[in-house]
């Protein structure tokens, strides 16, 4: 006899039921029942599921205000405490209890990608996804990622994310994917037992000689791994030219800034000689944020309006014409301090909280179609110098201050 189908009643009879089970192996049980009934569900029965957990499961208000009422009273420590507990909404323990089940993070992983895209729509939906990031939050703290190195050798699962997860330049098959793993390559992810073979975010590196200014030579196919094995060896510079996160149910969860560091340390203690940490990373909000700007000078607005076909760069004249004006703007755009109440580029904020160096800004250094809508193909290098990240973190942190280099002074 056939289960019978999968029903959004019976989603919400199991939910109700695990928040009042109070046995450790009957709620486990039930865990696993009502994840095989929402991973059975259709798209339309799963968003009525997800409604549901949104708008129920709310703290009790008597309850909430009687623990109010008390920590107004008297202010003590207890009363905060009791206040947190009464505060605290039954839908977290729902959600709690749900992880019970085998392969029930993956299952709120996918729900909280899942109601990404509703949330603007259907505004009660941002209590559950505050809910799930607080418990994500949590759930991937540094001490439960296990950083991994990956090479041509890892399985192919793993291999094949990685050309799917890849964000910022896209792998074009396996012998782009076996060029990026080559000798004088590096790629790093950090990985979470509760998620197996599922990359959370990576990093691919370039071992090279001098900083990098372009993408096109870290990216270009070289099969000759004698000749690979050499450049590593050479090598004093160690650039992270893409990082991507894979899981976007776990948006704003950070990783990057432990990835970063954790990765520094292992390839100090794979290449000894090697003397700069350094990205090349794009800067996708420049193109927006010009196009914006209220002083443009008639001339500067002209100018502007020839750029909007995507070919200007391969003219000569035309770069020539416009690179001493885009490289002006975009050293302003990347020194504007957040302490102004400015909304600063969001790779720039990654790497300067993380305490790097604004240290060049490279004229044309990808001149991929996307780059060039985003940022008329300029790139910049964040630096990471182990003897002033932590001070150029705190400034930035403090006081919005962007330390950058002479270099970046100069455009100014």
């Amino acid at each position: 006899m056939s289960n019978p189908p999968a029903s959004l009643d019976s989603a919400r009879q199991l939910a109700a039921a695990l928040l009042s089970e109070r046995g450790e192996a009957s709620g486990a049980m039930i865990a696993r029942e009502l994840k095989h009934t929402v991973r059975a569900l259709d798209a339309g029965s799963r968003h009525g599921f997800q409604n549901y957990l949104a708008t129920s499961f709310q703290p009790d208000t008597t309850k909430l205000r009687e623990a109010a009422t008390r920590y107004l009273a008297d202010g003590t420590a207890a009363a905060a405490a009791a206040l947190a507990q009464a505060a605290d909404p039954p839908r977290q323990e729902v959600l709690r209890r749900m992880n019970m089940a085998p392969g029930g993070t993956a299952t709120l992983v996918a729900m909280r990608s899942e109601i990404t895209g509703r949330l603007a729509a259907e505004p009660e939906l941002k209590l559950l996804d505050a809910d799930l990031k607080h418990l994500f939050v949590s759930w991937f703290n540094r001490g439960f990622l296990e950083l991994r190195r990956i090479d041509w050798d890892s399985p192919a699962a793993v291999l094949e994310k990685l050309i799917a997860y890849e964000a910022v330049h896209e792998i074009k098959g396996w012998d782009d994917l076996r060029r990026r793993l080559a000798p004088d390559r590096r790629c790093f992810a950090f990985f979470h037992p509760a998620l197996p073979g599922e990359p959370l975010i990576f990093v691919e590196v370039a071992l090279v000689e001098g900083l990098a200014t372009a993408v096109p030579p870290l990216l270009v196919q070289d099969t000759d791994e004698a000749a690979a094995r050499a450049r590593a060896a050479r090598a004093d510079t160690a650039i992270f030219y893409s990082i991507s996160n894979c899981q976007d149910g776990l948006r704003g969860v950070s990783f990057g800034n432990f990835l970063i560091k954790q990765v520094v340390e292992e390839l100090q203690t794979e290449f000894p000689q090697l003397k700069r940490f350094s990205t090349l990373s794009p800067i996708p909000g420049f193109r927006r944020w010009l196009g914006q700007q209220p002083d443009l000078g008639a001339d500067d607005a002209a100018m502007l309006r020839q750029l909007d076909d995507d070919n200007w760069w391969r003219d000569a004249t035309t770069r020539d014409k416009v690179r001493p004006f885009l490289m002006k703007r975009c050293a302003q755009y990347l020194t504007r301090s957040p302490a102004s109440g400015h909304r600063i580029d969001p790779v720039a904020r990654f790497h300067l909280g993380n305490g790097a160096r604004l240290e060049r800004i490279n004229w044309l250094g990808n001149t991929a179609e996307r780059a060039i809508t985003e940022s008329f193909g300029i790139m910049v290098n964040y630096l990471y110098d182990h003897d002033s990240i932590e001070r150029n973190h705190e400034v930035f942190a403090r006081e919005g201050e962007i330390v950058r280099s002479p270099q970046v002074d100069a455009l100014l």
